[in-house]
């Protein structure tokens, strides 16, 4: 099995970066990076999710505890498998413009792309919606948009 120390070094050598840029990118120590491949010290957790963001990796890629680079989208993926899926609207809903995320293959990307997520989001939404709150804020928004 992989370690993390030598899965950072792997990343950085892909991305041709120094130790100590790397080190300046995430805002560490100079010497942090190189303490961090030899295995003389660990990255906390917020280290973690920083060096798997600038490479964008989940954290169980860059610990080595998977080799699949997006586990945390499938992980995601499972999160709701208790819930129910919602029936499906009337109206279509058109997907989120991708540029409108970021492009850094963060984990906050893969929770938001899972197609679970959007499903309980949706439902959600219709939920409220068809609520007497949601029906009221309909209301007042047509009456709104109409001039009346």
């Amino acid at each position: 099995m992989i370690t993390m120390a030598q899965r950072i070094q792997q990343l950085r050598a892909e991305r041709g970066v120094s130790a100590p840029a790397l080190s300046a990118a995430l805002g560490l120590p100079r010497t942090a990076v190189e303490k961090f491949e030899t295995g003389r010290q660990t990255p906390t957790q917020d280290q973690q999710q920083k060096l798997a963001s600038f490479f964008g990796v989940s954290a169980f890629y860059l610990r080595g505890e998977s080799d699949d680079r997006t586990q945390m989208s499938d992980w995601m993926d499972g999160a709701f498998m208790d819930e129910p899926t919602p029936a499906p609207a009337a109206a279509p809903v058109r997907p989120a413009k991708k540029a409108a995320l970021p492009e850094d293959g963060s984990v906050f990307d893969a929770f938001l792309n899972s197609k679970k997520f959007q499903e309980v989001l949706r439902a959600t939404v219709l939920d409220v919606l068809r609520s007497n709150e949601g029906q009221a804020l309909i209301e007042k928004a047509v009456r709104k948009t109409s001039g009346r």
